[in-house]
């Protein structure tokens, strides 16, 4: 799949994606690429979040490709059932891990559980063995529920601008990989 046969759908996390971070940069990279946009991005209420995502998946006029960063993952796959247009892929980048009660702001995890069903389309999840947010395995048990593939990005933070993940290059290179893989319909 080429990009222009898609609609790149950039999902943020928590208090949305910056100037700087690999979604925004992605954004204005990609022709077909839209943000979901929240309403409320420091104090996110699922049922906000996970409608305004069915609301731009079921907007497009191609296959959607989900590419989701942090809280977006949790918001993308509690989406994914009420959608009714065609979800190519998913590119799901440091899931936190929002059944944690110790996680941080406590609101994200209204967030979790996370749904432990397959996804209907192929997926990645790109995890850090030093995500504050989330460790290594728990990303690797829910990759292993969802039918995703797991990338062991190293020790790479929570893989945003803060971690030092502006550009982010690899993923990149990756996104590239897995775009070619998925069919258009």
């Amino acid at each position: 799949m080429k990009v222009s046969e898609a609609h790149i759908l950039i999902v943020p996390g928590y208090t949305n994606s910056g100037p700087d971070h690999w979604q925004s940069r992605w954004e204005r990279k990609l022709s077909t690429a839209r943000r979901v946009v929240q309403a409320e991005w420091s104090k996110p209420v699922r049922a906000d979040w996970v409608a305004r995502m069915i609301e731009e998946v079921n907007a497009a006029t191609k296959p959607v490709v989900i590419v989701a960063h942090s809280l977006g993952v949790a918001t993308a796959v509690h989406a994914i059932p009420h959608c009714k247009k065609k979800i190519a892929g998913g590119f799901l980048v440091a899931p936190p891990d929002v059944a944690n009660p110790n996680v941080r702001p406590k609101h994200l995890m209204t967030f979790g559980p996370y749904p432990r069903d397959p996804l209907p389309f192929p997926s990645l999840v790109i995890a850090s063995r030093n995500d504050p947010f989330g460790s290594y395995e728990q990303a690797g048990d829910i990759a292993n529920a969802w039918g995703s593939l797991l990338i062991d990005a190293g020790e790479a933070g929570h893989i945003n601008a803060e971690s030092g993940h502006g550009p982010w290059p690899e993923g990149t290179m990756v996104f590239a990989q897995f775009l070619t893989r998925l069919q258009a319909a």
